[in-house]
């Protein structure tokens, strides 16, 4: 289990509804540095529109961006890999019950099938907030927010994550103790862990593991060096998420009002606003069909700066 979210995308579809008045609406006017807008709008993280701009893949109202220190709006035109990054929507997020089998990623190279693989093609883009193993099962949060799913990954927010774990072995008073004081494994320091025996069925035993980080396989490892190996393991909540009787295989969205109660001011309650332009004479409006404009005119700089057309 790795703490690294993936990314995928749907069609896109509005924001979501019952809007909740927690927060004020972001406005074009404020300008947003460019690597926090696409995470805002569910493209990458931070460190990887970073790793864009160095590779000359992101552009801003035609202009190929080489820093990522410029600021943008709702009224400029962003383009990734050649394709228009809409104004970052509303933040929505969704709880999945992730069966067995399944790899967290976009793709995969082994041609194994993908969670994306199983989405419902109507979600818009959304990013995962951490991974689950191939093998692992249970409560994976998707959004559409790539901002707040860096945040909810960091250790230092503190949100407990909540397994289910059978593993083969014998349980005592001193193994789980141990894992409370925390292991290190192949020099990998692991913090401590709460592990509580819920009951043993023959050689199995089921155990409630609690932690506060997300390294890669890091309950099966903890487990495995006191001397208990983990054969089925299903996360059941993370932070206040709960996974709950949701069934295998399927999601469900967390109610805007529910969402904005919980994190407050860590999320959007609005889609950006897009301030109305007047179009120069003989100069058709940009914007994509059948929906909301997707940027700005040529011949304007990140932000609304306007700059002097080339000379012919």
């Amino acid at each position: 289990m790795t703490e690294r979210r993936e990314t995928g995308r749907g069609r896109n579809i509005g924001p979501a509804r019952n809007k909740s008045k927690a927060a004020p609406e972001a406005k074009w006017e404020d300008g947003e540095r460019i690597a926090k807008y696409l995470a805002h709008a569910g493209i990458c993280s931070r460190r990887e529109a970073e790793t864009l701009i160095s590779e000359g893949k992101v552009m801003v109202n035609g202009e190929r961006l080489d820093s990522p220190a410029v600021k943008v709006t709702a009224r400029d035109q962003i383009k990734v890999r050649g394709k228009i990054v809409r104004p970052p929507e509303a933040t929505r997020m969704w709880i999945y019950h992730k069966p067995a089998g399944l790899i967290t990623a976009t793709r995969d190279p082994e041609g194994r099938p993908t969670i994306f693989d199983h989405l419902p093609k109507s979600l818009p883009r959304v990013v995962t907030v951490g991974r689950l193993d191939l093998t692992t099962e249970g409560l994976l949060l998707l959004t559409n927010d790539g901002e707040l799913a860096r945040k909810m990954e960091l250790p230092a927010t503190g949100l407990e994550r909540h397994y289910r774990a059978r593993a083969y072995g014998r349980v005592t008073p001193e193994a789980l103790e141990e894992l409370k004081k925390g292991v290190i494994v192949d020099g990998v320091e692991y913090a401590s862990i709460d592990a509580t025996l819920e009951r043993t069925t023959g050689t199995n035993n089921w155990l409630h593991v609690i932690l506060r980080e997300g390294k890669n396989r890091e309950v099966r490892k903890a487990l495995a060096s006191v001397g208990l190996t983990v054969n089925r393991l299903i996360r059941i909540k993370y932070g206040p998420f709960e996974l709950a009787e949701l069934a295998s295989g399927t999601l469900e969205e967390v109610p805007a009002e529910q969402l904005a109660r919980i994190l407050g001011e860590e999320i959007r309650t609005q889609r950006m606003s897009q301030a109305p332009e007047r179009p120069q004479r003989g100069q058709r409006p940009n914007g994509s069909r059948g929906g909301p404009r997707s940027g700005g005119p040529p011949g304007r700089r990140p932000g609304g700066q306007k700059k002097r057309p080339p000379r012919r």
